[in-house]
């Protein structure tokens, strides 16, 4: 790098054709190296099955990057000190109502994606199958009518490749699930079998919590989430690049924030008949399911690891998108 300054400094002093051509092909060169190096300091494996928790692989250059989450258990849910926390910070004792009751979860050693799916990775599955964009979508959430000129290329905002796909439905999350299995299986169609899938609601907030116990990620105050997420107090109304925040223990970025991501799981208003094996809750096909992480237009209380959200399997709005999740060997 200081080679590089010095012939920037000199061609300053002695321009030219050639020493400009010169200067910019060893600057690009350091930029390189330096991303290079940067990235070589994340834990990275080829091989799946000698995957160790922590670390980090792709598959294939459009699979996306997983992180290797470790096995464990926890408490899932919250105790009823957080759910009156929450209502005094703008809940209400119903939305927080079915966070109950707190049980322990047995959770195997999976793979979640390091980020949320992006625009990029997501135009690739589109362009590489049609898939279509759907018949609109939603712009607030909170009133769900679908607007014909918008979808996930156009969420009415502007966005990077970088940026989370959003409008996004379960079922879309679905199909790119099933895109990436036939992808890994070499093109024999299996009917989307395969180690990607969703991941279940009780493996997302495992990972979510990254070992912690406390109502958020970083801690127990919201006074931390400006520095932590993408939300409603700092968004300015819009998604913003993936990897921006800081990662949660487990290496996850944007894990809460951003936006909102689904899982596999069909919706139940309680915790009672919860499996504890960290599996998805299945249910009618009809079934609401699970989304999770909350997004860019939400207030704080909404970022804890234990809020549930719940939504009809073809809702598609600005603020709904995916992570990946993978089975390991």
């Amino acid at each position: 790098m200081m080679i590089v300054l010095h012939l920037i400094n000199n061609w300053q002093m002695n321009p030219s054709l050639r020493r400009t051509l010169l200067a910019a092909f060893l600057l690009c060169a350091a930029c390189i190296f330096a991303i290079t190096a940067a990235r070589a300091d994340e834990p990275q494996v080829k091989d799946v099955a000698t995957a160790k928790p922590g670390t980090m692989f792709r598959e294939c250059t459009d699979c996306p990057e997983m992180m290797v989450i470790p096995a464990g258990s926890f408490t899932m849910g919250s105790p009823e000190s957080e759910k009156i926390w929450a209502t005094k910070h703008g809940a209400s004792p119903q939305s927080v109502s079915d966070e109950a009751p707190q049980h322990r979860v047995a959770v195997r050693s999976f793979a979640l994606g390091k980020y949320d799916v992006t625009r990029a990775e997501y135009a690739i599955f589109v362009h590489e199958t049609g898939y279509p964009p759907g018949d609109g979508c939603g712009k607030d959430s909170f009133k769900w009518n679908k607007q014909p000129d918008l979808n996930w290329k156009s969420p009415g905002f502007n966005q990077t490749d970088r940026d989370p796909a959003v409008c996004i439905s379960w079922q879309d999350a679905r199909a790119y699930v099933a895109w990436l299995n036939k992808k890994m299986s070499g093109g024999v169609s299996r009917s989307g079998d395969g180690p990607y899938r969703l991941p279940s609601e009780a493996e997302w907030e495992y990972a979510a919590r990254g070992w912690t116990t406390t109502r958020f990620w970083w801690g127990d105050n919201d006074d931390g989430a400006a520095a932590h997420v993408w939300y409603k107090e700092n968004s300015d109304g819009k998604t913003h690049s993936v990897g921006l925040k800081p990662a949660n223990p487990f290496g996850l970025y944007d894990i809460v924030g951003n936006i909102w991501q689904w899982t596999q799981d069909c919706y139940a208003d309680s915790y009672a008949k919860a499996p504890t094996s960290g599996s998805a809750t299945e249910g009618a096909a009809s079934c609401m399911r699970v989304d999770r992480g909350s997004c860019w237009l939400y207030p704080s209380w909404l970022l804890r690891s234990a809020t549930r959200e719940r939504n009809p399997a073809d809702f598609r709005d600005v603020i709904m998108g995916f992570r990946v999740a993978r089975t390991l060997p």
